[in-house]
């Protein structure tokens, strides 16, 4: 029997800096498809004020070894010039945004606010039978936000992603 360290799966926030070309984010797509890893989130912009580079932050799961594969063919892929796990190197901030819209009349919409400001949801869209609220937070915040709005009603929610970077000077 394996170590539990070799068998255990974990989450893995990779963040990978890359020339801002054409084509660079089908070759990161294809690592992943061609070798059968999950994409839970995928980001991806330009991050200099030339436009020259662009950040892709990747969020899968798997064991400790799959997750070292993933970092080294990234690494090996051109044009990268670096690749880091943002979840091993050390704290790190992930947020991510979400637009929900819940359809509902009466006590579900009053209990929808209720929810939403403790959340801190905003409503950014409104009618008589609907809201759309905007959230920003961590994955699990989001997610334990639509579980909520599920039996009021949730009927759509879209999500950016998650935008990662690594806390203190720390650089990458």
């Amino acid at each position: 029997m394996a170590p539990p360290s070799l068998t255990a799966t974990r989450t893995a926030t990779i963040s990978v800096l890359v020339e801002n070309e054409a084509g660079v984010l089908a070759r990161v797509i294809g690592l992943f498809s061609g070798r059968g890893y999950n994409i839970d989130s995928l980001t991806v912009a330009p991050v200099d004020e030339a436009g020259l580079r662009s950040r892709i932050n990747i969020v899968t799961s798997g064991t400790e070894m799959v997750i070292e594969q993933i970092k080294a063919q990234l690494d090996r892929l051109v044009p990268v010039h670096r690749v880091a796990d943002l979840s091993q190197q050390g704290p790190h901030l992930a947020r991510e945004m979400a637009l929900l819209k819940v359809v509902g009349e009466g006590e579900a919409r009053s209990e929808a606010l209720r929810l939403a400001d403790a959340f801190r949801a905003r409503v950014v869209d409104a009618t008589t039978s609907s809201f759309i609220f905007e959230m920003t937070g961590n994955s699990d915040k989001i997610d334990a936000f639509a579980a909520l709005m599920r039996p009021l009603g949730l009927a759509e929610v879209s999500r950016t992603g998650v935008a990662a970077l690594a806390r203190g000077t720390t650089v990458i």
